[in-house]
């Protein structure tokens, strides 16, 4: 399997969850703090090819959820700047593996890059059993 580096917000419920998804499913995972990383627009353009840059954003972030910042308003130029300054901004999880790189959490795009157990997403957990036991959290009860 894979080994993915995997940059994601420290606390996040979701990229918790699909951290263990790719674990769960055989892939090694090298978690790093989104937020700590030294962003530039040449290491951080390469997660986004092929998305339209509103799809760039973290859509829960507090400035685009607020409408202050407005993302399919901007050049790519001007993206980039917004997320270098501000990395709570970007798209999450950021993940790399192999030479390719990727922005956000969508399922059937992971599947066909890196390979995802079958029957993990989209789930929701029963919380009558703790998750040590090689049970992923978020994986008992389909929705």
């Amino acid at each position: 399997m894979a080994t993915i580096t995997f940059y994601e917000k420290p606390g996040c419920k979701g990229n918790a969850r699909q951290r263990a998804i790719l674990e769960a499913s055989g892939h090694k995972v090298e978690a790093r703090d989104l937020l700590a990383q030294s962003w530039s627009a040449e290491k951080l353009r390469p997660f986004f090819e092929g998305l339209p840059v509103a799809a760039w954003f973290n859509a829960s972030a507090p400035k685009v959820a607020k409408g202050e910042i407005r993302p399919e308003a901007l050049s790519a130029e001007a993206a980039l700047a917004l997320l270098t300054a501000e990395p709570l901004l970007i798209r999450r999880p950021l993940m790399e593996s192999g030479g390719r790189r990727m922005a956000g959490w969508e399922p059937e795009r992971v599947d066909g890059w890196l390979g995802l157990a079958p029957g993990l997403e989209p789930a929701v957990c029963c919380g009558r059993h703790n998750h040590d036991d090689g049970h992923v959290e978020g994986s008992c009860h389909p929705e």
